[in-house]
């Protein structure tokens, strides 16, 4: 088992963003569904500045989330592991950062539509709503290929975690299930957000406990060839 500073890095970040996504998610006063509504504006504005600041934590958590993935990448990307933890990390990266600019539009669009809804009539808004509405679901898509990229990557690194125990091993079929779940789900049943709902607090729980186990463990690395 690898326990140094370097995994301790690994396993810090790892807590970090479950705790960044989770707080500016749990104490955020009003959360965006899959898109966003007229309704959502008038709500946003009753706590806007408590509303912008826990959507920076919450977008930091998915940053620093990259950041931990990327410090796995750094330690476990030796040969043989590489052949699975590359792609596997990867993909999921690039899951996490279209999450993240996902995230970023609603935040900002957000913000800046409390000021441009804010005493208009409802036909003011209804125009308002439509000038968005392309931008609006080419977000919604975002969302939806950031969680299914994630999935392809969690299933690669699952398989690593198995195939290497690399980690604990519950921990490394809940990796692979975790990517198999999120990309059938998504797949199997279009547009409808309260299904989906629970999959980033899973992904929150996960990064939760890689933290922990790392922290506490390290990394097995068996047989690694520099």
């Amino acid at each position: 088992m690898h326990k140094d500073f370097e995994t301790k890095v690994v396993g810090w970040s790892f807590l970090l963003a479950s705790l960044l996504l989770w707080l500016g998610w749990a104490l955020s006063p009003h959360h965006i569904g899959e898109y966003i509504k007229a309704s959502d504006f008038e709500a946003i504005g009753e706590n806007v500045w408590t509303w912008i600041w826990m959507y920076r934590i919450h977008i930091f958590g998915w940053v620093t989330l990259g950041i931990a993935l990327f410090a796995l990448v750094s330690v476990a990307a030796r040969r043989p592991f590489r052949v699975l933890i590359l792609p596997g990390a990867g993909m999921i990266i690039i899951g996490t950062f279209t999450l993240a600019i996902a995230n970023a539009y609603f935040y900002n669009f957000g913000a800046w539509g409390v000021g441009e809804t804010a005493g208009k009539s409802a036909a003011e808004i209804d125009t308002f709503m439509r000038d968005i509405l392309y931008t609006n679901q080419y977000v919604t898509c975002f969302i939806r290929f950031g969680r299914i990229f994630s999935g392809v990557g969690f299933v690669l690194l699952g398989f690593a975690f198995l195939k290497w125990h690399m980690v604990n091993k519950l921990l490394g079929v809940f990796t692979l299930l975790f990517g198999l779940a999120a990309m059938g789900i998504i797949l199997a049943i279009p547009d409808n957000f309260e299904i989906y709902k629970p999959l980033f607090h899973i992904k929150v729980v996960w990064a939760l406990i890689m933290g922990v186990l790392i922290l506490r463990n390290g990394i097995h690395l068996p047989k690694a060839i520099d």
